[in-house]
């Protein structure tokens, strides 16, 4: 199969940026998340968090996780290796530096499902790498039948999960841009656009100058 060629904009050298998605949920992140991570189109790679809990059967070192011990994990945090982390339950995840500063610097895109907390972590280190989007439901009271309709929660995890939504949903304001997720579909459409428009910024072209002098001398010629 011939591939396409490169267009000119295409050939021009850039640094990544890091895609943030955050919701309340229910309010459709983590459907959003794999639909352009999966696009081969998008070329997004996906943030694997590292984490002190056990591996589930079902889940494999690496792809879904990276599975450390507690020791490894606080010498990341205490070496500052890490763009964010959390404890939940007892177990520690996290998001190790070294392998987006990577991919970053190759170029490359990056995509996180991670809640405000672990944005304002991420932004306070790698500002102007990073596009935050915010998920909203159409009203609360479709946020609560979705959860109803996917039937993996109790009634009375259900209700947390709202009062959480609640408490989420007053960091909107926090957020570069906000996408009210009532079609799935404009949704997926309008979170396109965002990721088209943020890569051509020109702050993150770095090859642009190289490219404009070119054209200049060109000119001159």
């Amino acid at each position: 199969m011939i591939e396409p060629a490169k267009s000119v904009s295409d050939t021009i050298a850039r640094r990544g940026l890091i895609l943030i998605l955050s919701s309340p949920s229910g309010a459709g992140k983590t459907t959003l998340t794999r639909a352009i991570a999966q696009d081969p189109a998008w070329a997004l790679d996906l943030s694997i968090s590292v984490t002190t809990r056990s591996r589930r059967p079902s889940e494999i070192d690496g792809r879904h996780y990276h599975f450390i011990d507690r020791e490894a994990f606080e010498d990341l945090r205490s070496r500052d290796d890490l763009l964010e982390w959390a404890e939940v339950h007892g177990n520690y995840y996290g998001t190790p530096r070294r392998p987006v500063e990577k991919v970053l610097g190759s170029g490359r895109d990056m995509i996180f499902d991670i809640d405000y907390q672990g944005t304002r972590q991420v932004r306070a280190k790698l500002a102007q790498d990073v596009v935050t989007v915010f998920i909203l439901p159409p009203s609360m009271a479709e946020l609560r039948q979705r959860l109803e309709r996917r039937a993996e929660d109790s009634a009375e995890t259900i209700e947390k999960r709202l009062a959480n939504a609640r408490t989420e949903i007053q960091r909107w304001s926090e957020y570069d841009y906000v996408i009210i997720n009532e079609d799935l579909q404009d949704a997926f459409r309008a979170l396109q656009g965002i990721l088209s428009a943020e890569r051509l910024k020109r702050a993150r072209r770095t090859g642009l100058s190289q490219f404009v002098d070119g054209l200049l001398a060109e000119a001159g010629a």
